[in-house]
């Protein structure tokens, strides 16, 4: 006789499945799509070791984005122009999925464009932005960057050289777009978990087999899913799984002011090479970044937020982009993201059994929907 501490029922009917994704958020579940959108029949999985996704898929700022002026220079300092543009694409492809499996009422999107303020220390981006643009051409077809130094005394911002604006960005509202797409895979037959974290994965040799052990909180006896195949889809914290990968948490911190009279801007904005971000959200204004700040302490998976890195965007709040305005700070936060040494996600697999998706490298709203087909396309092969 064994004893255990699940019952006939659920080992007979919640043990197997056909695909398990480790990860509930941006990536997993839009793997998770992807998988029952290509094979209804199939029996999927995805475990979320949060109540809420654990990372920065329901933490983020809400920006359709693919990258800023000085961002790609930057990038283009650590690959070469076909890595750049081929990333660049993915990017601009996983928005355009994402939009048309959800729809744009159903994630709250706003073509509003996208600006980037260049400081003074960035100016010189300028010589090289027809550069980009000639390089970007054949993905959009028109010049993405331009200059739009008419707006900044309408904008109001200070100490800022250039304005510049391309109108293929946009915003999303982060809470409606996860919880649609969670709902977008529930009525596809998809299984999600919640609080169930995962203490570590084992692959059967022989049985065509991949274990999952996930704790328990009624007992030191994990619950073990099994699958022929299974996905890590946990972004940075991927590697308490696959210790071997090359991606690193970075902490993002947000904050958020009280409802102010009125924002002389509307959009998604950028500046010092995509550091720091902020955009309008229900009358307030959200701003986060500062990671380049303090590197070595925002290479963390811990979501608390400081106050160095807090007293520093609120000053940069008052010297740059709301310099006239009073305002109130409501609230902030942190997310947790996942960052690889050349800024490219990671999609490859692991063993016969296990495929990784991650280190989205800040960019989890546009490319996670791409990365997560990918991943599923892998599965099945």
């Amino acid at each position: 006789m064994q004893l255990s501490s699940n019952s006939y029922w659920e080992k007979q009917y919640w043990r197997d499945f056909d695909f398990i994704v480790v990860g509930g958020g941006l990536v997993g579940l839009s793997c998770a799509a992807s998988l029952a959108e290509k094979k209804p029949e199939n029996r999927i999985l995805v475990l979320e070791r949060g109540l809420l996704p654990t990372g920065a898929s329901t933490k983020n700022a809400g920006f359709a984005c693919f990258g800023s002026l000085t961002e790609l220079l930057a990038d283009l300092q650590r690959n070469d122009e076909d890595s750049c543009l081929q990333t660049v694409e993915r990017r601009w492809c996983g928005l355009k999925k994402l939009r048309q499996r959800l729809g744009d009422q159903k994630i709250g999107f706003e073509a509003s464009g996208g600006y980037e303020l260049l400081l003074p220390k960035h100016q010189s981006a300028l010589e090289q932005m027809a550069y980009i643009n000639q390089l970007l051409h054949p993905i959009f077809g028109e010049e993405v960057f331009r200059s739009a130094n008419h707006l900044l005394p309408v904008f109001g911002f200070q100490r800022v050289s250039h304005l510049l604006y391309n109108p293929f960005e946009g915003k999303v509202n982060t809470g409606m777009l996860t919880r649609s797409l969670l709902a977008y895979v529930q009525q596809l037959g998809v299984t999600v978990l919640t609080g169930a974290e995962v203490l570590h994965i084992e692959e059967l040799r022989g049985r065509d087999c991949v274990q999952v052990h996930v704790k328990q909180s009624h007992t030191a006896e994990p619950f073990v899913f099994e699958a022929p195949r299974i996905a890590i889809c946990s972004n940075a914290f991927s590697r308490q799984l696959l210790p071997s990968l090359p991606v690193a948490p970075g902490r993002g911190q947000v904050l958020i002011t009280r409802p102010l009279p009125s924002l002389p801007f509307r959009g998604i904005f950028h500046f010092d090479e995509g550091y720091y971000y902020f955009r309008d959200i229900d009358g307030r204004l959200l701003f986060g970044g500062g990671r380049n700040l303090d590197f070595e302490g925002e290479t963390t998976t811990e979501l608390t937020p400081t106050e160095f890195i807090y007293k520093q965007l609120v000053k940069k709040l008052q010297e740059i982009i709301l310099p006239s305005i009073s305002f109130e700070i409501e609230y902030i936060w942190a997310g947790i993201m996942a960052f690889t040494p050349n800024h490219q996600p990671i999609v490859q697999r692991i063993s016969p059994g296990i495929v990784a998706g991650v280190g989205l490298n800040g960019m989890g709203v546009a490319i996670g929907t791409e990365v997560g087909e990918q991943v599923a396309e892998l599965l099945h092969s």
